[in-house]
């Protein structure tokens, strides 16, 4: 069994930084961060840094505003952080989630950048409504890290076991 300080697995799941509102003939899919979520962007990436939070790669949502929220980690922590980009973070259900973070994965360590309503959803499922509740009582912010240690290694249909490890956010509320 792992010890609290190395887990087997620990998986980071972040929400994208504050995004523009649409503008008209806009999609969805381009909308950019706004200057408050640049900001956020920055500032969670250099907090997930100073706390010792470095996944071994980042999987992100095509959409702009995420790739734009994972960008500063690697600026933060290392230009050779891996970064994956996949359409089904996007417009994938919540179980898509599960498959990307740990089907077929060698890392011990991944974050996903996404998007709610799926990536509370998939923190739902992973650590609890009580943790939830506790965690994040007003819905997962923007820029909002969860972290979550397994024990044992999950796989996209067995990931129960996962322990809360923290919330950071750029404001440093959660």
């Amino acid at each position: 069994m792992a010890t609290l300080g190395s887990p087997a697995f620990r998986l980071y799941l972040l929400r994208h930084a504050r995004s523009a509102p649409g503008r008209p003939g806009q999609r969805d899919f381009d909308r950019p961060l706004d200057d408050e979520g640049f900001a956020e962007a920055e500032v969670i990436a250099e907090e997930a840094a100073d706390q010792g939070y470095r996944p071994d790669v980042i999987i992100s949502s095509t959409a702009v505003r995420c790739r734009q929220t994972a960008a500063p980690f690697r600026r933060t922590m290392s230009e050779e952080l891996p970064v994956e980009y996949i359409d089904a973070l996007y417009s994938g259900a919540v179980g898509a989630y599960a498959e990307i973070a740990f089907a077929g994965r060698r890392e011990k360590s991944v974050m996903l950048v996404g998007h709610n309503p799926m990536i509370e959803e998939f923190f739902h499922r992973l650590a609890g409504d009580a943790v939830i509740a506790a965690a994040i009582p007003l819905g997962y912010p923007t820029a909002g890290l969860a972290i979550i240690d397994f024990d044992t290694r999950p796989t996209e249909t067995e990931h129960g076991g996962g322990r809360f490890s923290g919330f950071v956010t750029p404001h440093g509320k959660g």
